[in-house]
């Protein structure tokens, strides 16, 4: 790897003396949170983590969209890509990982492919399913309708896979500097990016949160709202995408900006687990008998989780930007990838 140039200056830490430099580890939220996380030895690094979470969503979206196809009673055709591609691509991911103890290049290009097909399989799904929600020969005005988007396959649905993709793409460079913006590609090449990884994972998280309210308001206006607990993960989706967005915009976050994040965060989670448990007990009936059928056709009990997901995903970008940094903010191991 090519030698790594000086570091550009860079904005203390919060909390830090006013002009003191920052660390060699870049800012660590988590630690700024809880200060017991500094003295603590993760074992893991923040971008392994976010690789293996990218691995894992894989799995789960092809397990989750096998039963929406199964709505319309078989699947045909291009139905079966991403049902197909989702756990491939996650055990792909893992096999990556493995690969990337004796060959990091190989295992990084390897991976940034399956990222990168990832994200076409997202924008293939948004495409088809946007034609269900059109109607080009109809009369101007009815074209497009808000009850077409209702009862329309989930337009942001496949978008998840794309969003998976990003964050994959962004966690396989290795950030040097760490908060420096500067990626270091293969043969030691350089990637500048107008902000740091930290803010690009808080701006992920941002679109994930609002692409998870979208679906969830899309998907409950079918009922009409009718239960006013339907309202809740609207209320924490549209909370939790300001926060992300707004502490990403922020080159010296505050303690107290951090414990909002931190909590925004926690309500994600909170309401995919509770709206996965709500949507089971649906399902179930009265008798609390399961019902296949009920399953793939009432309430999407996979579909809640996504809050819990992108909560997740959320916390793990509090974590220390260096690839290993001891509790004086040091990096202890180096490497052209994060695979």
């Amino acid at each position: 790897m090519a030698e790594a140039r000086p570091a550009s200056p860079t904005p203390p830490p919060p909390g830090a003396t006013p002009g003191a430099p920052m660390p060699a580890g870049g800012q660590y939220h988590l630690a700024t949170l809880f200060p017991v996380f500094a003295d603590l030895r993760l074992p893991v690094s923040r971008d392994q983590a976010m690789l293996l979470m990218a691995a894992t969503n894989e799995i789960f979206l092809g397990v989750d969209i096998f039963f929406a196809h199964q709505i319309s009673g078989s699947i045909v055709g291009a139905e079966w890509i991403p049902i197909v591609f989702g756990p491939v691509a996650g055990m792909l991911l893992l096999a990556a990982g493995l690969l990337a103890r004796r060959r990091r290049d190989v295992a990084t290009v390897f991976a940034n492919a399956v990222f990168a097909a990832s994200i076409v399989v997202g924008l293939l799904g948004a495409f088809f399913h946007l034609r269900y929600a059109l109607l080009p020969s109809a009369p101007v005005g009815s074209r497009v309708t808000v009850d077409l988007l209702v009862w329309a396959p989930p337009l942001l649905g496949p978008l998840t896979f794309c969003l998976v993709g990003l964050i994959g793409l962004s966690a396989a460079w290795l950030e040097d500097p760490p908060d420096s913006g500067v990626l270091v590609l293969l043969r030691g090449r350089r990637l500048r990016l107008p902000y740091s990884k930290t803010q690009a994972y808080l701006f992920m998280v941002g679109m994930g949160s609002l692409a998870t309210v979208l679906s969830s308001v899309l998907d409950h206006a079918r009922t009409g709202f009718h239960d006013p607990r339907l309202w809740l993960p609207t209320a924490v989706g549209v909370f939790a995408t300001v926060v992300s967005v707004a502490l990403g915009a922020l080159d010296r976050p505050t303690r107290r900006d951090l414990r909002v994040y931190f909590v925004a965060m926690l309500l994600m989670i909170a309401v995919g687990l509770g709206g996965a448990w709500l949507h089971i007990h649906t399902d179930l009936g009265t008798t609390g008998t399961v019902v296949l059928e009920r399953f793939i056709r009432g309430a999407p009990f996979m579909a809640p989780l996504l809050f819990a997901d992108i909560g997740a995903i959320g916390l793990l970008a509090l974590m220390a930007p260096a690839e290993g940094v001891s509790h004086e903010g040091t990096k202890e191991k180096e490497g052209v990838s994060n695979v």
